[in-house]
């Protein structure tokens, strides 16, 4: 063997062991950073106005709006009556089904297909850069410790499914929408999930799971969900309504805000934020999930 083919064989013997020496090192720092899961615990976030500043379902509506899925007049009916609830702060039920029942009819006869593509462009267009930093940190906390995360809301599933999977948490439950070979039939499976829905949701979960409620956490702005935050030993209230302000207040729960501005909190973002969940039942229509 000439001299140069020897140098050539160590150098690939060389370039060989580093490789390997390379690999198992990266093996290993992914392992030591490997939290154990969590088994026991996990923790619940609202989405509107709790992890994402407004209304997801409202930037969907209009999302939906501007690709011809309804006329303006019926989103303008769709907002008003949202207005309504927020100024009232009760929930009209001839309201909630009207609201309903116009935007299921908006979805129906669309593929599921057609509605997972256009949500995760509305989603980049209108919502991606609305998540509240602060809220993104606690919910990365949890993940951090092990524990898994999951968005509990009554948007529509696809939306929390893709705001779920872009930060990375486990999952998601929301509102979700009937559909038959792939073709939405105009009707909920259930109800909206919102209010005391919620904490049946998380209940069933926790059973299903065997999840000690004890030891998880619940994160919400609003005082609708006070079910759910109360059957959970970690309430904190996010970003909070008057109501539940007071209420955490009270009981001694933590409370964060993120808001800037307390005043264009309240007047501002709350009014035209809320101008959109009951246009969460517009987006109920958008409401979109494959049965099991």
């Amino acid at each position: 063997m000439t001299p140069p083919d020897r140098h050539r064989r160590l150098d690939l013997q060389q370039r060989s062991t580093m490789a390997g020496e390379a690999a198992a090192a990266a093996a290993e720092v992914e392992t030591a950073l490997n939290m154990p899961v969590d088994s026991r615990t996990a923790a619940f976030f609202d989405v509107d106005n709790t992890i994402m500043q407004g209304a997801s379902i409202f930037h969907l509506a209009r999302g939906l709006h501007r690709r011809h899925f309804f006329s303006t007049r019926e989103l303008l009916g769709a907002a008003w009556k949202q207005t309504y609830f927020r100024i009232v702060g009760v929930e009209d039920p001839e309201h909630v089904a009207d609201a309903r029942n116009s935007a299921l009819s908006f979805i129906a006869g669309h593929t599921v297909t057609e509605l997972e593509e256009i949500v995760e462009e509305i989603f980049d267009e209108a919502m991606a850069h609305r998540i509240w930093p602060g809220t993104r940190a606690l919910a990365q906390l949890h993940l951090d410790q092990g524990q898994r995360v999951w968005l509990v809301t009554a948007a529509p599933i696809e939306v929390a499914s893709i705001i779920a999977r872009r930060l990375g948490l486990t999952g998601a439950m929301g509102t979700v929408a009937e559909h038959e070979d792939g073709v939405y039939t105009g009707r909920l499976v259930g109800e909206l999930l919102h209010g005391p829905a919620k904490a049946e949701a998380v209940k069933a979960l926790a059973a299903r799971e065997g999840l000690d409620l004890g030891g998880c956490s619940a994160y919400s702005d609003s005082a609708n969900d006070l079910p759910m935050l109360s059957m959970v030993g970690d309430p904190v209230a996010i970003n909070p309504d008057a109501t539940l302000r007071a209420h955490a207040k009270a009981q001694g729960w933590r409370i964060r805000d993120y808001r800037t501005g307390r005043k264009a909190a309240r007047a501002g973002l709350a009014a035209a934020a809320a101008a959109g969940a009951i246009s969460g039942a517009v987006a109920a229509g958008a409401a979109v999930r494959r049965r099991h």
